[in-house]
């Protein structure tokens, strides 16, 4: 079974270090060295189509491993990572020898972690991020109940993985009782395990998100550029990609990934990051289509990042702490997080001259009519949102190696060296 995971990229490489010398004490029964992610995410940041893929290998595994009679001792969500558009299977010690006559021990877990943040945003329109976010654990099943109603008990899943779990758990949360022996005792064996594993991959393979599109997915298009524009802003974009070869670019709202795609013909890796749900699960289709391992996308606000969390904020990290990138680039971006989200232009430039990557950058004039849209609503109280001031802040702490003015003079693109780049 390993063999042929590792060998289409689903179960990371993995290799038995012998040095007798780390086994001092007895402590440790062996020591495992894995073959490297390339950035680390986590299931808050993944758009629908990744869990649902995530999802569907974690059963696939565990299928293979009652093959085997092995079993997979748990099924969180955060053993998956991701090489690009490929899921890869981190967590090896999970898998254990089967005890026969018990229950997938995992199967819990997996509806809290997989399939009902899945369900929520298949079957109702509600995000799984913020859920997932403020749980690591996952979603209750009693919770998500609570956002189903009873005409999805209809619906494939609902009545067997959802309503009639959220009863077992609440009949079942305060008992004591050797439940697994009861559950052996009852014949349970891994012919049950199998058929609940064919349902859920047939439950699962059937989830789809069709949402109402989003004014972003199509925000490359827009008539703010002409053909000549785009063009101009591709090449410029282009020629600062072709200055060197890039071991990581992070493509800070990325949309559907134009220029992530370009910077992938000159980086190892392109994290592609957006807050747009739905911008980022069509990336994640097309580079799946293509078999892309060199764009991560992923679903990411930089005004409002995954933080550091878990037991003392060290289990899950920011974004800064999974790797930093050797370039940045950040385009049609600064007047969102300037206006949209009250972020002050020295803030900003700041936070990127921290990340201590090189900079592509466009800055956007008050007079374009992306900003006057922003500004319909709201009092201007922008002072510092103007070309000369953010030439100024952008000159403390790079080098400017290459600006064009684009779009009838209403947009500026930047190429810059970060001076405090070792």
């Amino acid at each position: 079974m390993g063999p042929l995971f590792v060998e289409r990229g689903k179960l990371v490489s993995t290799e038995l270090i012998g040095d007798p010398s780390i086994h001092q004490d007895g402590q440790w029964a062996a020591v495992l060295r894995h073959g490297a992610i390339p950035f680390v995410s986590y299931p808050y940041e993944w758009p629908f189509g990744m869990l649902r893929d995530a999802a569907l290998l974690q059963l696939e595994l565990v299928a293979a491993a009652l093959d085997e009679n092995m079993t997979l001792k748990d099924a969180t969500a955060f053993n998956v990572q991701w090489d690009g558009s490929q899921p890869v299977f981190i967590d090896i010690p999970s898998f254990e020898p089967l005890d026969p006559g018990t229950p997938w021990v995992g199967y819990e877990q997996f509806c809290q972690m997989f399939l009902y943040p899945l369900m929520l945003q298949a079957y109702r329109g509600i995000s799984f991020h913020q859920l997932l976010r403020g749980r690591l654990d996952g979603i209750e099943p009693s919770d998500c109940w609570g956002m189903l109603s009873r005409r999805d008990l209809l619906r494939p899943g609902v009545l067997k993985h959802v309503f009639l779990q959220s009863k077992v758990q609440a009949r079942f949360r305060d008992r004591e009782g050797d439940i697994k022996g009861e559950l052996r005792d009852a014949g349970f064996g891994a012919e049950m395990i199998k058929a609940n594993i064919r349902g859920l991959t047939k439950v699962v393979g059937k989830l789809d998100w069709t949402p109402a599109e989003s004014g972003w997915v199509n925000y490359g298009r827009c008539t703010h550029y002409d053909d000549q524009a785009r063009q101009a802003k591709g090449t410029f974009v282009g020629q600062a990609l072709a200055a060197r070869h890039w071991p990581m670019v992070w493509d800070l709202g990325c949309n559907t990934g134009r220029y992530s795609r370009l910077a992938a013909e000159h980086a190892d890796l392109v994290v592609a990051m957006d807050a747009d749900h739905q911008c980022v699960d069509r990336l994640y289709e097309s580079q799946r289509g293509e078999g892309s391992r060199r764009i991560l996308p992923l679903v990411a606000n930089v005004a409002d990042p995954s933080p550091a969390l878990g037991w003392r904020g060290l289990e899950r990290k920011t974004l800064e702490q999974r790797g930093r990138p050797d370039l940045v680039i950040c385009l049609a971006l600064i007047h969102h997080l300037v206006i949209g989200a009250n972020i002050h232009v020295d803030e900003l430039v700041g936070w990127l001259a921290d990340v201590g990557a090189d900079l592509v950058i466009e800055f956007v004039e008050k007079s374009d009519p992306m900003v006057q849209r922003l500004l319909q609503n709201k009092d201007d109280i922008y002072d510092d949102y103007d070309r000369a001031n953010f030439e100024r802040v952008l000159a403390a702490s790079f080098e400017v190696e290459r600006s064009e003015t684009i779009a009838g003079g209403t947009r500026k693109l930047f190429f810059a060296r970060n001076r405090g780049r070792k």
